[in-house]
C-alpha cells in the first residue's frame, strides 16, 4: 500500500522481518509519507529502480542479495539517501557500509519512533538541498573538468568519470564553493549530516579517492588542495 501524499517524500523499507517493516510503515504513513516495502535484496533493487524513492531504509542481512551488495549497486546508479539497519555493532561492518555508500546507520534493536525521526530529518535535508539546487546553477566548469549536479555527471577532458554518490556530493560541494576552505568537520556536517556516527577520517578517505579519480597526479593535485591545519579547498582555474 502506498499513501497519496507524494510531496512529503517516498521511502523504501527493506527488511526480511515483516513485523519490523509494518511497524515503521505505520509510523511513516501517519506522517504522510509514501511507503514502499521489500523483503529481499532483489525486490529492493527492482522497486528502487522503478519507483526512485527519496530515501531507503536497508537491512544489512537480506535473502537473495545482502544489504551491502544492494547498497553498492544502487550507489553506482543514484545518490539516494540510504540508512542501513544492522544487528551488528562492529565498527568494521559500519565502515564497510559507508565505503559502499551508506549515508547513515541504525543498530538493532531500535525505537521505531527514533528511526522515523531520523528519516524525517534526512528527508527535510534532502528537500532543502533540492530547493537550493534549483536556486543556483547546476553546472560548474573549470580547466579540463565539468560537473553537472542535475544529471550527476562529471567529465574530465570530455570523458565521464564514475563516482559514488557521496564522492560526487563532496566534489560538488567543494567545486561549487571554489577557493573556499572547509574543515573536515564542516564537510561531514554538510554532506553526511548531523546524524553521521563515523569520524572525520571519512572525509580523508573520500578526498583520497576523488584525487585518484580526477587528478593527473593524486600526490600533487591540481583541483582538490589540502590547506594544512585547516582542511580542503577546490582550487579554481577557470
Amino acid at each position: 500500500m502506498i499513501s497519496k501524499n507524494s510531496k512529503a517524500g517516498k521511502v523504501l523499507l527493506v527488511d526480511d522481518e515483516v513485523n519490523i517493516i509494518e511497524g515503521i510503515k505505520r509510523y511513516l504513513e501517519q506522517e504522510g509519507l509514501d511507503v514502499l516495502t521489500a523483503t529481499d535484496g532483489e525486490a529492493a533493487l527492482k522497486l528502487a529502480r522503478q519507483e526512485k524513492p527519496d530515501l531507503i531504509v536497508l537491512d544489512l542481512m537480506l535473502p537473495k542479495l545482502d544489504g551491502l551488495e544492494v547498497c553498492r549497486i544502487l550507489r553506482g546508479e543514484s545518490s539516494v539517501y540510504i540508512i542501513m539497519l544492522t544487528a551488528k555493532a562492529d565498527e568494521v561492518d559500519k565502515m564497510v557500509g559507508y565505503a559502499m555508500g551508506a549515508d547513515s546507520y541504525v543498530t538493532k534493536p531500535f525505537s521505531s519512533k527514533v528511526l522515523v525521526a531520523k528519516i524525517k530529518a534526512a528527508l527535510k535535508r534532502i528537500n532543502f538541498q533540492k530547493q537550493n539546487m534549483n536556486l543556483h546553477s547546476s553546472k560548474v566548469s573549470f580547466d579540463g573538468i565539468e560537473i553537472d549536479n542535475k544529471e550527476k555527471i562529471i567529465r574530465k577532458d570530455n570523458k565521464n568519470i564514475e563516482l559514488t554518490g557521496k564522492e560526487f556530493d563532496l566534489l560538488w560541494y567543494l567545486a561549487s564553493h571554489p577557493n573556499q576552505v572547509f574543515s573536515r568537520y564542516q564537510l561531514l556536517e554538510e554532506i553526511w549530516g548531523d546524524n553521521f556516527v563515523g569520524g572525520a577520517d571519512t572525509i580523508t578517505v573520500h578526498i583520497r579517492r576523488l584525487r585518484e579519480k580526477i587528478e593527473e597526479d593524486p600526490s600533487n593535485p591540481n583541483y582538490i588542495k589540502t590547506v594544512w591545519g585547516v582542511g580542503y579547498k577546490f582550487e579554481a582555474n577557470k
